[in-house]
């Protein structure tokens, strides 16, 4: 049977609303490129984006004997919004944490295709391995990389989700899609703390979302006071300024569909959060991630 067509027809039914192929092998273009942003420091104290520098850059490491590697993306749109004048969340988020969601559908794709085609070795991933999804989505032709360094895709934008598996199957590649950022710079322009240090490299040491969420550390550095737009945890700045972004639709996935609690609380309540509110809010969330302190590390820091 054709692999390619049961991962496809599988996949979609799943809800993933595109699916691609490439070969599984080193990334050349990619590997000078890694090097040069962890020289820069621009991991910040992100430690383990220098570990397994070998593995980040060459699947078959990851995978014995693999071929393929499956690309894969899911729409995580939301139909509605915060409260406009509260602390935000970036959209993908709102719901159940996406760890869950993609890893399950991942599994179920990859158990099917064993029925269907036999014995294959594979793993399935969703941003929690050394796996550059960016660079596969991009070589499998399911967007090109923006000046703001996220997939963009020219139907649905790029508030969507990436995920892989990389399997022992060989599958014909597909090929790149063409870079249709053109003169744009919106992004660049848009990002209060100027994280986009020159188009196609961000330092991540200054970019919301790795202040918010990955730094650790009990303060936030003086020097972003007042640059933080409101954003308690993530950011989406330069996806909302993005022009693509005007072809993203509602996800129909139940599963990322907000708490209607969550939309509605104001400046005020935010402030006064307690940990029991917390952990109701954001039970199976994403969020927890940043734990209760440290959620309210960033909210008393945007005052």
């Amino acid at each position: 049977m054709n692999a390619k067509k049961i991962i496809y027809d599988k996949a979609n039914e799943l809800g993933f609303f595109s699916c691609g192929f490439s070969k599984a092998q080193f990334l050349e273009e990619e590997a000078p490129r890694l090097e040069d942003w962890l020289t820069h420091n621009y991991h910040g104290k992100m430690g383990y984006m220098a570990n397994h520098f070998d593995k980040r850059l060459d699947p078959r490491l990851l995978v014995d004997g693999a071929k393929t590697i499956v690309s894969l993306l899911f729409n995580y749109f939301p139909e509605t919004k915060q409260n406009a004048d509260a602390p935000k969340i970036a959209k993908y988020a709102y719901g159940e944490d996406y760890h869950f969601v993609i890893k399950d559908k991942l599994n179920e794709l990859l158990n099917f295709l064993r029925e269907k085609v036999g014995a294959i070795n594979g793993r399935v991933f969703v941003d929690s391995a050394p796996v550059m999804d960016k660079a596969w989505a991009k070589k499998s032709g399911l967007g090109w990389i923006g000046k703001n360094t996220n997939l963009i895709q020219p139907r649905m934008g790029s508030f969507f989700f990436i995920a892989e598996l990389i399997i022992d199957l060989k599958i014909e590649p597909d090929g790149p899609m063409k870079d249709y950022c053109g003169t744009c710079t919106r992004c660049i322009d848009s990002c209060p703390t100027e994280a986009i240090v020159q188009p196609y490299v961000v330092d991540g040491s200054k970019c919301i979302s790795y202040l918010t969420i990955e730094l650790k550390d009990q303060l936030i550095p003086q020097e972003f006071s007042g640059k933080m737009d409101q954003w308690m945890f993530g950011c989406d700045i330069c996806q909302d300024v993005c022009p693509w972004n005007r072809f993203s639709k509602a996800t129909h996935e139940k599963r990322f569909k907000p708490n209607p609690l969550l939309l509605e609380m104001k400046t005020n309540e935010w402030h006064e959060l307690n940990e029991e509110v917390f952990n109701q809010l954001f039970k199976l969330s994403a969020v927890k991630r940043t734990k209760f302190d440290g959620l309210k590390r960033n909210i008393e820091f945007l005052k």
